[in-house]
């Protein structure tokens, strides 16, 4: 039986998907852009800015799960621009802790909303 995971804190779906349904022990987070739920907005900078964000709203909606980062086991980010890398993964080090969850980076065409990067993960209970 699947439950879906819902949060006002992290961002609404922006079509027909949950934010994360909770099956097996699992939670599997939908991508997650950097739009601050509070502002509808992605926060002011770059790469940086926007990872952070994207990162505290899979916290949230992990948190509506009664789980934090520390639950996950593997997130999949995705850059508009490769080159975004190294300033991605230097937030990305400070959000997580060892053992750090597998990951896989990608370098796509665009992202929804014109987004710098996109992270979705899941997490075991």
């Amino acid at each position: 039986m699947k439950e879906a995971i819902i949060t006002d804190k992290a961002p609404a779906a922006i079509g027909p998907y949950s934010q994360a349904i909770e099956v097996n022990g699992f939670v599997y987070a939908s991508g997650q852009l950097p739009i601050d739920p509070a502002t509808g907005a992605f926060p002011a900078g770059g790469i940086k800015e926007q990872t952070r964000q994207s990162l505290l709203n899979a916290q949230a909606i992990l948190q509506a799960a009664g789980l934090d980062l520390k639950n996950v086991v593997k997130t999949t980010v995705l850059l508009s621009d490769i080159a975004d890398f190294g300033p991605m993964n230097e937030v990305y080090a400070e959000m997580f802790s060892a053992p750090f969850p597998a990951r896989s980076a990608f370098a796509v065409k665009d992202l929804p909303k014109g987004a710098l990067v996109e992270i979705e993960c899941i997490a075991a209970k």
